[in-house]
């Protein structure tokens, strides 16, 4: 975390509309993006984060897409605790722009709840399927076309392959020649990468107001029904496919080990978790996917997971630029790990279909 002078924290706050007394500001959470803070308040408590505009070049187009979004989700729901409460300025602004030029949005402390960093067990996993299928849901007929592309080409695997071929061909670091068989891997799956594009194309998957980072962390549940409250962090909420937040959360949940673990016979998708969570993500989105998006769910699976391990294999030919890394072949490690998923993916991928097609 970069280190923000306290009186600049306390500065950006009082810009912000909150008529309370401050008793209490201190970092909170282990995000990796944003700089977060929990102030603490004489009547109530907020987060106040400060975006990180080297990973959001445009924080303005973030706002207005994370401003719009809330004041849908509001319309669509009487439950406060179920949408995220973004705090105006006292201008009426939804984020706060600082004498050095660093942005800082406010909300309301989601209060009783909890996120978890791991599901603790299965029926958190399930939890979290239900918030983001329901989170499709409410966005329904939220017009896509409002929104920015906070980051382009995000979930472009195309283009994503594009830029893996042309780190192999520069080879910057010279570490092209020590992963022939993991370049091979990518390669032999080219015809793979405009599947969805393809289908979108052709109709069969539309184009909806996705989350893009659907891990369970960004789930608040209920501290004590441990049932799902709201959707967090909406930074990368941008227009794409519902099967990509689906195939995320199996990349990321339904693995069987961490995503850089070396020993790779302890890696395999669980196929049982991947059944929960396509049980819980289609019954949250309530009978909005179509059936042709239902079957599309193992593609949007295996999609996130080779996009990863390539943008990982990318990173680590172009010498670690983007990736935080702990050690010199991290990011190798990580492809791996990603690489020996989607062989597992493929190795069930008869049974993948046959669940999204019954349940």
């Amino acid at each position: 975390m970069r280190i923000i002078p306290i009186d600049k924290t306390l500065k950006a706050f009082s810009a912000f509309d909150t008529d309370v007394t401050v008793v209490g500001c201190a970092p909170y959470g282990n995000g990796h993006i944003n700089d977060t803070f929990l102030v603490t308040g004489d009547t109530k408590r907020f987060i106040l984060q400060s975006i990180n505009s080297n990973v959001f070049k445009k924080p303005e187009e973030v706002m207005h897409n994370i401003s719009l979004v809330t004041s849908f989700l509001k319309s669509q729901t009487d439950d406060e605790r179920r949408v995220l409460n973004l705090v105006n300025t006292k201008d009426g602004k939804p984020f706060y722009k600082d004498e050095d030029g660093r942005y800082w949005r406010l909300y309301d402390f989601v209060e009783s709840s909890l996120s978890l960093d791991l599901p603790e067990t299965t029926e958190d996993f399930y939890q979290s399927a239900i918030a983001f299928g329901e989170f499709q849901k409410l966005l329904n007929d939220f017009p896509v076309e409002k929104l920015y592309e906070t980051i382009p080409d995000f979930h472009n695997t195309p283009d994503r392959y594009r830029k893996f071929k042309e780190a192999v061909e520069k080879d910057v670091c010279g570490r092209a020649a020590s992963v022939q068989e993991e370049i091979k891997f990518v390669n032999d799956r080219a015809d793979f990468y405009s599947v969805l594009f393809d289908n979108n194309k052709e109709g069969k998957l539309p184009l909806r107001v996705t989350h893009n980072d659907t891990k369970i962390n960004n789930v608040m549940l209920d501290l004590e029904t441990r049932t799902a409250l709201c959707v967090i962090d909406l930074d990368t909420i941008m227009p794409g496919f519902s099967v990509n937040d689906f195939g995320d959360s199996i990349r990321f949940g339904a693995s069987t080990a961490a995503e850089d673990e070396k020993d790779l016979s302890k890696v395999e998708m669980d196929i049982n978790l991947f059944e929960t969570y396509a049980k819980g993500f289609i019954k949250g989105c309530g009978g909005l996917l179509t059936k042709d998006e239902i079957m599309l769910m193992p593609e949007g699976a295996k999609m996130m997971t080779i996009e990863c391990g390539m943008r990982f294999l990318t990173d680590y030919l172009e010498g670690d630029t983007y990736f935080k890394t702990k050690y010199a072949d991290h990011n190798l490690d990580r492809c791996h790990t990603q690489f020996k998923l989607v062989a597992d993916m493929e190795s069930k991928w008869d049974a993948m279909k046959k669940i999204v097609e019954t349940v």
